[in-house]
Formats: C-alpha cells, sequence, structure tokens
C-alpha cells in the first residue's frame, strides 16, 4: 500500500480545532505551545475559545490550520504511524506549507512566522471590496477557464483552485467574478456562488503577496522533504530546496493544482491518503477526483488515532 499525507487549507478552520489532541497527547500540546512563542501570542487561545470571525482572518487561520495539522502529525507519530510509512505529501494552498513542515523541509516556528506574513500580505494585496472568488460546480477545468476569460472584459478573473472534476474556484476583481456566475449557470454550472473570503486569492492580483513571501522565503532555511512534496501549481513531486522555495512564491499568485495534483499521486501508485489535521474536504475531493480503488482516512481526533492504530 502506497500512503499519501494530504494537509487541508483555509475553509477547514473550526474553534476547538487540535483542543482534544493537545488534552491526549503532549507532543501536540507542545507544537500549540511552539506556535504561540513563535507568534509572540497565544493563538491557541484564540484557536480553542475565541471567535469564529477572528479566527477565520487570514493571518489567523493559516497559522492556526498548520499547528493543527502538525499536532495531528505529532500525535501519529508518537503512536508510531508517522511519515516514514507515507511516499508523497501534498497540502491546499496553505496546506503546502503544513506538508512542508511536516516533512522538515521547514521549522515549526519559521512555518508559522512565515504563515501569518503570508496571511497578512494576501490580506493587504488588494483593498477590501475590489476582490472576490467564487465556486463552480457542475464545471469541468477546461470549461471554467473559459468562463474565467469571457468574465474578465479587461479585469482579472482566473480559474485559482482546481478542486476536482466538478469544482473550480475563481478568483479576480469582483465586478468580473459576479459576472462569471451568470456565464457559468449559462454554461450548464450546478451551482456558483460568491465565497466569504476577504480577497482574490491565487490569482494576479496577489503579486505584491508573491514580492512579499519571495523576501520573506530568501531569509530562511529550506531542507529537502523527507519525502517528495507534491506541489500545487507543478502537480508533481518536488525535493530539491531552491525549487521548493521558488514554487511557494508561484504559488502565491498560481492556480492551485489539486485535482491533477491527486491525479497524479494516483499513477504514481497512491492507494490510501490521510488528512491530517481541521475537517475532511480533501478526502471529498480526492473520492470525486480519483478512478481507482483507494482508501481514505481524516486524522483530526484521538479517535482517529486509535482508528489507525487498529
Amino acid at each position: 500500500m502506497s500512503r499519501a499525507f494530504v494537509f487541508p487549507g483555509q475553509g477547514a478552520q473550526t474553534i476547538g480545532m487540535g483542543k482534544a489532541l493537545a488534552d491526549a497527547f503532549p507532543v501536540a500540546q507542545a507544537v500549540f505551545d511552539e506556535v504561540d512563542d513563535a507568534l509572540g501570542e497565544k493563538l491557541s487561545s484564540l484557536i480553542w475559545e475565541g471567535s469564529i470571525d477572528e479566527l477565520t482572518l487570514t493571518q489567523n487561520a493559516q497559522p492556526a490550520l498548520m499547528a493543527t495539522s502538525i499536532a495531528a502529525l505529532r500525535a501519529l507519530e508518537s503512536e508510531g504511524l508517522g511519515l516514514s510509512a507515507a511516499s508523497f505529501v501534498a497540502g491546499h494552498s496553505l496546506g503546502e506549507y503544513s506538508a512542508l513542515c511536516a516533512a522538515g523541509s521547514l521549522g515549526l516556528s519559521d512555518t508559522a512566522r512565515l504563515l501569518r506574513i503570508r496571511g497578512r500580505a494576501m490580506q493587504e494585496a488588494v483593498p477590501v471590496g475590489i476582490g472576490a472568488m467564487a465556486v463552480l460546480l457542475g464545471l469541468d477545468f477546461a470549461t471554467a477557464m473559459e468562463v474565467a476569460a469571457e468574465a474578465a472584459q479587461g479585469e482579472v478573473c482566473q480559474a485559482a483552485n482546481d478542486n476536482d472534476p466538478a469544482q473550480v474556484v475563481v478568483s479576480g476583481h469582483k465586478g468580473a467574478v459576479e459576472r462569471a456566475l451568470d456565464i457559468a449557470k449559462s454554461k450548464g454550472a450546478k451551482r456558483a456562488m460568491l465565497l466569504p473570503v476577504s480577497a482574490p486569492f491565487h490569482c494576479s492580483l496577489m503579486q505584491p503577496a508573491a514580492a512579499v513571501m519571495s523576501e520573506a522565503l530568501a531569509a530562511v532555511s529550506i531542507a529537502a522533504p523527507v519525502v517528495p512534496i507534491v506541489v500545487n501549481v507543478r502537480a508533481e513531486a518536488v525535493v530539491e530546496p531552491d525549487r521548493i522555495r521558488a514554487l511557494l512564491v508561484a504559488q502565491v499568485t498560481g492556480s492551485v493544482r489539486w485535482r491533477e495534483s491527486v491525479m497524479w499521486m494516483e499513477r504514481a501508485g497512491v492507494n490510501d491518503f490521510w488528512e491530517i489535521g481541521a475537517g475532511k474536504a480533501l478526502c471529498g475531493m480526492i473520492k470525486r477526483t480519483v478512478q481507482s480503488e483507494v482508501t481514505m482516512r481524516a486524522i483530526g481526533f484521538p479517535d482517529d488515532i486509535a482508528a489507525a492504530r487498529g
């Protein structure tokens, strides 16, 4: 059996995530403590006792979701179920940082600080109200690309997330994205709706954030991952630190090619996917993407670890 560990992105956050893990596993609590120290604040208190509106702010959600994923991984490792059993790691958008931290490319404190910088830079790249994102359901990627091109009309409208065969997210100027809703419906979309996000991620409007991340990543040590990482913007495995650094910068404005990444892993023999951290969104996307028989497991609570241990 060939296994991949995959790490969720923004949207999976919930108040209380990771608390049961921290209570049950000292190694999980230690992750939240280190992230708190790295950021100079009690992010763990916000995650466990704060308001969902504050947690959902990009600058908070990104390090919070990473901390929850790494806490789950450390708990797994303490039960003998770590990355030694994995052939690949991958993450959805910010989850790529979680994957790199899991695979030893980035230190935990560096990852937390990078994600705080990334979250702020992405939020500040475009004034609130200028950009938007929308999910198109029931259209394949090629049709979604046509929708985005037709909707642009001189503004930015790009396919930001290719999540699965019938779910694509478009991103760009608010007017263009709103035009995309009607165009998508005319092309047969089952549903097309704006997403409750504060900025238009993964499109060219994020170029100011890419510049910030280029500088931040240049100052951080990146090691070769202990298992290859299947990266968002290439949908293939990468191990070279300099290439990883460049692709993390490209990822800010580039598309999250999740569907293709899953297909790449499937072709590479992966037939067992473990989603590490909050929620089960990636399991759903994977299930809708793969052609062969695969097993999937979400690891976010102590009971999940007990079940995985058998």
